[in-house]
């Protein structure tokens, strides 16, 4: 019920201490009214005080869609031909707020000068690791459309790689990827894809090339992720084209090594600190130090990108139902890189890989 959502949020006021929580158009927009709105240049805004109605700021053309959510508070509308200034006055004066707390990583600066303009004197904090902090423990929904959207994006893998041949440029490959999920399924990508070959998978976030053609030998490293039901996958596999050197197979076998231990150290009550330490330390004591160049992880839900940050010094303890990617790699510029990346869901005694596609070597006869 929208009710229940809402109280959250106001929780998170009163343990901010401070009279509202806003939110704009984005994840914890969408968990909260389980509706999806775009964010454009036009503000909109919804405001869950800790005591009390909640009221929002809706573009005009946006009514009908709002109408959709069951609101039961006030709501100010606004005109592009008008301006919006009106409306965030009346906002103001009706909810008399003398301090708020917004998601600072995606509130966009002109929202905040709204804001101010209709009150100068408001106390405006960054919550963005409480309001997010919501969404770190997943429901079985919220599993479910996770995983859906991983199976959608291994079937898409699955195609592509047995369609890669040699002599096709980067782009064809991820041309034909990007069809694939959206044949399997997907309703949008969870992120543009990474498709990357040869020295390109040296470069962790490597855009595909039109000019570089794959060729025997070539490490080809694939990043990507389907959404479905408003969720994200986000899986990476490096397979080697016709054959692989003894240096590939070492690095890839040592990244393997890193990624199983993250899939070994994971259950209820770890910290993203101590799943990082154990990763990367398999890394570290390779001969393959030098090619570190990335943290283990990061939570994943509706963003693709959320907390918790899989990663030493941050000492967040992980609870049961967290899903986070376990994805070290190992990268040497001018050379190749490899990335191993699996979804895996915390319980109470261990953990669960929600990616199931092969993570042992592959070589692609192509």
């Amino acid at each position: 019920m929208l009710s229940d959502r809402l109280a959250a949020y106001a929780n998170v006021a009163r343990n901010l201490k401070v009279d509202a929580v806003a939110l704009v158009p984005g994840p914890n927009f969408t968990r909260c009214v389980s509706h999806s709105f775009m964010s454009h240049e036009r503000p909109f805004l919804l405001v869950i005080p800790a005591k009390g109605a909640p009221a929002a700021i809706v573009p005009n053309l946006e009514l009908r869609s709002w109408d959709l959510v069951g609101f039961e508070g006030a709501v100010f509308d606004w005109r592009d031909q008008d301006g919006y200034d009106a409306a965030f006055a009346a906002l103001a004066a009706h909810m008399g707020l003398s301090s708020l707390a917004v998601e600072g990583q995606i509130m966009r600066v002109f929202v905040h000068h709204a804001l101010k303009k209709a009150q100068p004197d408001l106390r405006i904090i960054d919550g963005e690791a409480a309001i997010s902090g919501l969404r770190m423990i997943k429901t079985d929904d919220d599993i479910a459309a996770i995983t859906a959207a991983i199976r959608i994006s291994e079937r898409a893998l699955e195609r592509t790689l047995s369609g890669v041949r040699l002599g096709q440029t980067e782009k064809e490959i991820e041309q034909a990827l990007i069809q694939a999920l959206f044949a399997e399924g997907a309703e949008d990508h969870a992120f543009f894809p990474i498709v990357a070959a040869g020295d390109g998978s040296a470069r962790p976030h490597a855009k595909a090339r039109s000019d570089y053609a794959v060729k025997a030998g070539d490490a080809l490293l694939i990043d990507f992720g389907a959404r479905k039901h408003g969720f994200c996958a986000d899986i990476t596999r490096t397979v080697f084209l016709d054959h692989v050197t003894d240096e590939g197979r070492d690095v890839y076998e040592t990244v393997l090594a890193a990624n199983r231990k993250g899939h070994a150290v994971t259950r209820a009550g770890v910290t993203a600190h101590e799943i990082d330490d154990a990763v990367t330390g398999v890394l570290e004591a390779s001969p393959y130090a030098d090619r570190i160049r990335t943290k283990t992880g990061h939570g994943l839900g509706r963003d693709v990108h959320e907390a918790p940050y899989i990663m030493r010094g941050n000492h967040t303890v992980l609870e049961a139902g967290t899903v986070y990617t376990n994805e070290p790699g190992l990268y040497q510029i001018g050379n190749f890189g490899v990335r191993i990346e699996d979804d895996v869901l915390v319980t109470e005694t261990g953990s669960v890989s929600l990616t199931c596609f092969p993570t042992n070597l592959q070589v692609l006869k192509c």
